[in-house]
């Protein structure tokens, strides 16, 4: 869906679009595609990539706002889409920040010895709770999915910290009103998109570089490492102003920053597994080098992970 489409569906356009957000175009999913067909796909390739089979895996960590289901987890349903019978699975609602709390969970599991092998994963379909007739936020999100694989081992790369946190003060600054129990939905209950995201995108963007940077730097210095010692920062793609004024605070330069988002939106939770992926795929890791990922999303939530790749 590009800005030209979304001309046609609200008052917008491809100069306000970008300007303010730095995307161009966004993925949406087919009719009858649900999470867990993007989050199986994506599960694949990481799988084949870390070259492991089914039986290899102990467990799935699956990020999403956006399920199959109420009930059970998407990621029951990515388990048994792809014949995982020797792996637990459960979900992580942690929305743009869900990926890095899948790490964090990992990381975990595997230092206390219960898992070896894990698969976490970040799907969204966002789509689903977009309101179209909303301009601020319909121009935000896509759909996708990314996944990787978590592994034991004995040598000095992989994940080196990670660090979570969260403000559920101010969860109305991002979030869906409508639809749980504490507001459910009613015959005769006018829900004038408050089934669909809302957002406060001025409190948020104040928020989010300040607490990113905050994040960032704890994990940095929990690494006993500095901000120049970070090969790639691979952010949440939400809004390249966003973006633009965490690098800016972390004293990383545009030639260590790996941004994807004017092809992709904000595909929440899929958004840093993505855009690891493509870092990785176009060449722009190697071997030792530090990659630090940050995210923030509703809840209010924030956090980062820094590997050794």
């Amino acid at each position: 869906m590009t800005n030209a489409d979304l001309e046609k569906l609200v008052d917008t356009s491809d100069d306000w679009i970008v300007s303010r957000t730095g995307i161009r175009e966004r993925r949406i999913a087919a009719n009858g595609t649900a999470t867990s067909d993007l989050a199986v796909e994506a599960c694949r390739r990481a799988m084949d990539m870390a070259g492991v089979r089914n039986d290899d895996i102990d467990l799935v960590i699956n990020g999403t706002v956006t399920p199959d289901y109420k009930l059970p987890s998407t990621a029951c349903v990515i388990q048994e889409k792809m014949g995982l019978t020797t792996a637990a699975a459960f979900d992580i609602a942690a929305a743009c920040t869900g990926f890095i709390n899948g790490l964090s969970v990992a990381k975990a599991f595997i230092e206390t010895g219960q898992y070896r092998r894990i698969l976490v994963v970040g799907s969204e379909k966002l789509s689903s709770i977009v309101n179209y007739t909303d301009r601020a936020t319909c121009v935000l999100f896509g759909d996708g999915a990314g996944a990787v694989v978590v592994e034991a081992s004995d040598s000095d790369r992989g994940i080196l910290s990670t660090y979570l946190k969260s403000d559920g003060r101010l969860r109305e600054w991002l979030w869906v009103e409508v639809g749980g129990t504490a507001r459910p939905y009613t015959p005769e209950y006018l829900w004038n998109g408050r089934d669909k995201v809302l957002m406060n995108g001025s409190e948020v963007f104040k928020v989010a570089v300040r607490e990113m940077k905050k994040a960032a730097l704890r994990v940095i210095e929990d690494a006993r490492l500095t901000p120049a010692d970070i090969s790639l920062l691979v952010p949440h793609q939400a809004n390249l102003r966003i973006i633009a004024a965490l690098a800016k605070r972390l004293h990383i330069g545009h030639e260590r920053m790996f941004l994807n988002l004017e092809k992709y939106g904000n595909t929440s939770a899929a958004s840093v597994p993505i855009a690891l992926d493509e870092a990785n795929r176009q060449g722009r890791l190697k071997p030792g080098d530090h990659v630090l990922m940050v995210a923030f999303g509703g809840g209010l939530i924030w956090g980062a992970a820094l590997v050794r790749w």
